[in-house]
């Protein structure tokens, strides 16, 4: 059997793990730059309602934002599993976020989207590994528009 491989999907997703650990790399240097260059200029990054003050808007604000937990909580993150998948310009990854000011481990998952044209991370929709919060009665990303992205609103007719 013949090798179905296609090196120009492998070489995409090389280039998007290695953008995702740069992106990494340079949130514990609080490099602004360097986090900064790993986004599109509009990108935003999707947090659980009531964490920081919601989305982040702009590669800018992004990379200020971990700039800041670096040097306030002593922020450090690893890439703890990292998934790819070129063909659809998107990729999924595990990751621990250490608040060593605070002595707290973060853990959580983050769903990466890509700009196709760039290369670059043009969304990240962060989840965090935490019990369901009593109360609320819809658990889900803020800020987020999941109707508008075709995600299901109700349940299926008949469901129990």
């Amino acid at each position: 059997m013949g090798d179905y491989r296609d090196a120009a999907i492998d070489a995409r997703g090389a280039a998007m793990d290695r953008l995702i650990r740069t992106y990494f790399d340079g949130c514990n240097e609080a490099d602004v730059e360097k986090i900064a260059s790993c986004f599109t200029p509009d990108a935003v990054h999707f947090f659980p309602p009531g964490m920081y003050e919601g989305p982040f808007r702009g590669s800018r604000k992004i990379a200020e934002k971990w700039r800041d937990a670096v040097n306030n909580l002593g922020s450090y993150w690893t890439v703890d599993r990292l998934l790819v998948e070129p063909l659809r310009h998107e990729a999924v990854m595990e990751w621990t976020h250490f608040k060593t000011r605070q002595n707290t481990i973060l853990r959580g998952i983050e769903w990466y989207e890509f700009d196709q044209a760039s290369g670059l991370i043009r969304e990240i929709r962060a989840y965090y590994a935490s019990p369901q919060a009593q109360g609320e009665d819809r658990l889900e990303l803020g800020g987020f528009d999941y109707k508008s992205r075709g995600y299901p609103m109700a349940p299926p007719p008949g469901a129990r």
